[in-house]
């Protein structure tokens, strides 16, 4: 059974297409793949695709000329549409996936469980902009705003109905803060996604 999605997305602020193959492994994270005109997070979602070893595509044609966050939260939505589409009934599915990546001075960590329930952690202290108590400013990546990390994973837990912790407890570079979070969570997504087995992982017998 192919576990697949294709999906398409038209508002008022963004026109997407997006595609997705969780057992695709031929050529996972090309650049050409990932065309959604924010350059950071088209580098960041190639993260997920190589890490992850997912087959994924996404065009976005945004209104990033008011700013980033309607393509970057959008794209999240959608993400977690396809997962959730691609998995069916999580039958054999490991459920559970966990990394913890190293990136230079910072490490990342992300636990997640694709439960049907959404619930999201998120507990990263960027360099400059503090979550308790928050800062009336944030920081940005070159252009990008890293408030977006958070937007972006919080539309992907809602959509594909996963928990979702991530953290890092420590790091001083915003740039490696952000990709350790994007590999991690992959390399979870990863764990989570693979089939070991036959049965539901659950005992009500269903996710």
């Amino acid at each position: 059974m192919t576990r697949s999605a294709s999906l398409q997305r038209d508002t008022n602020e963004t026109k997407i297409q997006l595609s997705l193959d969780l057992d695709q492994t031929g050529s996972p994270g090309k650049p050409d793949d990932i065309q959604t005109g924010v350059g950071f997070f088209d580098h960041m979602l190639t993260h997920i695709a190589k890490h992850g070893r997912l087959a994924l595509k996404v065009t976005c044609d945004g209104d990033t000329h008011i700013d980033d966050h309607h393509t970057v939260e959008d794209v999240g939505i959608v993400l977690g549409q396809a997962l959730d589409q691609a998995l069916g009934d999580k039958r054999g599915i490991e459920r559970y996936g966990h990394a913890a990546v190293p990136m230079d001075e910072t490490l990342a960590r992300a636990a997640l469980d694709l439960s049907g329930r959404p619930a999201f952690v998120f507990k990263v202290d960027w360099v400059g902009y503090s979550i308790d108590p928050p800062a009336i400013v944030g920081e940005s990546i070159g252009q990008f705003d890293v408030q977006l990390v958070k937007e972006f994973f919080n539309a992907v837990v809602n959509n594909a109905k996963m928990n979702l912790h991530l953290e890092v407890p420590w790091g001083d570079n915003n740039h490696h803060i952000a990709e350790g979070l994007f590999k991690a969570f992959g390399r979870a997504l990863r764990m989570a996604i693979a089939v070991t087995h036959d049965d539901i992982p659950s005992t009500k017998g269903s996710l």
